[in-house]
């Protein structure tokens, strides 16, 4: 298993599309700060298995369900990033972002940093759309991300996660 930190958008969002895919085995919600940016952002960290899910594929699904080309007021609450574990990961991910980006019109603002701490979110917020996918919240910002992954990401979905789903 390999872990990898997500950045993006509110943690509840990034949980529920990391927590949907094919692959994973935990995530983690709540704030992360990194070795070049020592304030703490919103984000995950995702515990996936590299045969089942690649990097790359996680990376391009982070890119495309959060306001990666956006530098919005709200960046230092949820910091576009991906956060690393080692010196191979941050080569990796930094090369994907290159990759990745002829499929913008505009610049990525996603950054990758490496890892500094970890603030789990309060017990009450974990799992935050999976326990109650109806609550307003869920149905108005996270279900279209969901039906979005579904829609182009459908082979690293988690159909016995999603099947409890009204899609």
């Amino acid at each position: 298993m390999n872990q990898i930190g997500m950045g993006g958008g509110c943690h509840w969002c990034t949980e529920g599309i990391f927590r949907s895919l094919t692959g994973i085995s935990n995530v983690q919600q709540g704030w992360i700060s990194a070795v070049e940016a020592p304030d703490f952002s919103e984000a995950v960290i995702v515990d996936f298995n590299p045969t089942q899910i690649p990097l790359s594929a996680l990376i391009d699904i982070h890119l495309h369900t959060h306001s990666s080309t956006s530098n919005h007021r709200l960046r230092s609450k949820y910091r576009s990033a991906v956060y690393v574990f080692d010196a191979a990961q941050y080569e990796a991910a930094a090369a994907c972002l290159t990759a990745l980006q002829p499929n913008f019109e505009q610049p990525l603002v996603t950054q990758v940093f490496h890892f500094g701490a970890y603030r789990p979110s309060p017990t009450l917020y974990q799992d935050y759309f999976y326990a109650d996918p109806e609550k307003p919240f869920c149905s108005n910002f996270i279900l279209p991300r969901i039906r979005q992954l579904l829609q182009h990401y459908a082979a690293f979905t988690n159909a016995g996660q999603l099947h409890r789903l009204s899609l």
